[in-house]
């Protein structure tokens, strides 16, 4: 789901002087560059804050999460108690088998931000990330039903705030320079090195070849050097969206 929509622009390094331009159009800019290399590199990178509603299987069935602004189906795993860590052959010196409430958050998440139980945030100390798994550590265990109907700063409810999401890397951040940089100057009305839309052009007997910028797009190519070292590097095979590994079996079980 997180594929799903873009939320922020991208962070940029400008590799050209932007201080003359006007910050409506370098904004433009961004916002563009961002939409570009967000679907060129598969919708891969990029993060979201979201909030998180959980709730057990057994107590509403499919639960109705919001993420990313929309209102989806989201079936949390089932509700048990794990053994963290694992001790092959019993408890022995050093090794913990207390049985702690543990549920697990959307792949791909950073860090939880906030904790909300029946409306108040919780102490941090009361809870850890371990991978994607949020554990409780206070002694308790997570409540099994929440109030749906109800916003989180209400009782009867809890919530997880969590950043996810991969973030864009240090060449993606040049990549958006240079290729902010070209819409700045074409929105300015400045020669610049974006490909225009013809392929040929013909002047005093001379033939100039453009490349097409739609087929560059089709070929997740722009013929812009760094963009281009960008897309090679994390996207070599041109994927629409981000690779996902799913459990046939478990689908077909929902569905029976």
């Amino acid at each position: 789901m997180a594929d799903a929509v873009l939320c922020e622009d991208w962070p940029v390094q400008w590799t050209c002087d932007v201080s003359a331009r006007s910050p409506e159009v370098t904004g433009y800019a961004v916002a563009a560059a961002s939409r570009i290399l967000w679907a060129l590199s598969g919708r891969r990178f990029g993060q979201c804050t979201v909030t998180l509603r959980p709730c057990a299987d057994d107590c509403a069935g499919l639960a109705e999460v919001p993420l990313w602004g929309w209102t989806v189906g989201y079936s949390m795993p089932p509700w048990d108690f794990y053994r963290l860590p694992y001790c092959a052959g019993g408890c022995g010196a050093g090794c913990s088998c207390t049985r702690l409430s543990t549920v697990r958050l959307p792949e791909r998440t950073q860090r939880v931000v906030e904790v909300r139980l029946d409306g108040t945030p919780m102490a941090t100390g009361a809870w850890r990330l371990a991978g994607r798994d949020l554990v409780r550590t206070d002694g308790a265990a997570w409540p099994r039903c929440n109030n749906l109907a109800a916003a989180d700063d209400e009782p009867g409810t809890w919530s997880v705030t969590a950043l996810i999401g991969e973030a864009v890397p240090e060449s993606g951040r040049l990549a958006m320079g240079e290729l902010a940089c070209e819409i700045t100057k074409a929105a300015s009305g400045v020669d610049c090195r974006l490909p225009p839309g013809v392929t040929q052009l013909v002047r005093q007997g001379v033939t100039i070849q453009y490349p097409d910028v739609g087929q560059l797009l089709k070929d997740g190519r722009t013929g812009l050097y760094l963009v281009d070292l960008f897309l090679a590097s994390e996207n070599p095979t041109g994927l629409r969206s981000r690779a996902r590994l799913g459990d046939v079996d478990a689908i077909l079980r929902g569905r029976l």
